[in-house]
């Protein structure tokens, strides 16, 4: 019996390697050489994981990102979220769950989803990240949908790393590399954390995609 127990468990960890290993890399690079998935500008890239909330329990955490710029080896994400109604901000419109994931990879083509520069989310009255007047004024059709995402301006885009110190963690601020999510599947941050000769490192630690879609 323990014999039998034993083959049990090497066969699923063998399966588990298998498919971990060679089938998941196999399919990744297959469907990211396909037009619907290929990483580009405008890609919505689907992100999730699993992580240890407040209370110190786990919880899946889902993620959906818009690809705002490509630089070289730098790919600049932005996080899709829902801006607040008028007057009345809610913690849950920053956040994604389960069942806004799976809509959302069926559905992301057919959305509006506005992009907003980034100082713009700080302006008008009441509280930010709602819609207040000045963001309904500035971007009409957030009348028609409430998904957004922080953009820069196309001026600020495809420029080389800047050369003062002081803003090269500011430029790194959601820039991943490229070759990473090709080749791996996975979203390595550049950055320049313990950079001891001013050039970025890629971070140690990664978020596996599930899906990009064009």
């Amino acid at each position: 019996m323990k014999k039998i127990i034993l083959i049990s468990v090497i066969s699923l960890v063998v399966f588990y390697l298998i498919r971990e290993k060679v089938y998941k890399p196999y399919i990744w690079k297959k469907n990211i050489n396909t037009k619907e998935h290929q990483l580009q500008l405008g890609s919505f890239i689907f992100s999730k994981e699993t992580g240890i909330n407040g209370s110190q329990s786990y919880q899946k955490y889902y993620f959906v990102f818009k690809v705002i710029e490509i630089n070289g080896d730098y790919v600049r994400l932005s996080v899709i979220r829902q801006l607040s109604q008028k007057d009345n901000l809610k913690e849950s419109d920053f956040s994604i769950t389960s069942d806004q994931y799976k809509s959302l990879k069926q559905n992301i083509k057919n959305l509006t989803i506005i992009p907003i520069l980034f100082e713009d989310l700080y302006k008008g009255d009441g509280p930010r990240f709602t819609l207040n007047d000045y963001l309904l004024t500035k971007y009409p059709v957030l009348k028609q949908s409430r998904y957004y995402y922080e953009d820069i301006p196309e001026g600020s885009k495809n420029k080389p790393m800047p050369e003062n110190p002081n803003d090269l963690e500011m430029y790194f601020n959601m820039v991943y590399s490229k070759k990473e999510i090709i080749e791996k599947g996975q979203l390595v941050p550049w950055t320049m954390t313990n950079s001891f000769n001013g050039k970025p490192l890629l971070s140690n630690y990664s978020k596996n995609i599930d899906l990009i879609i064009n």
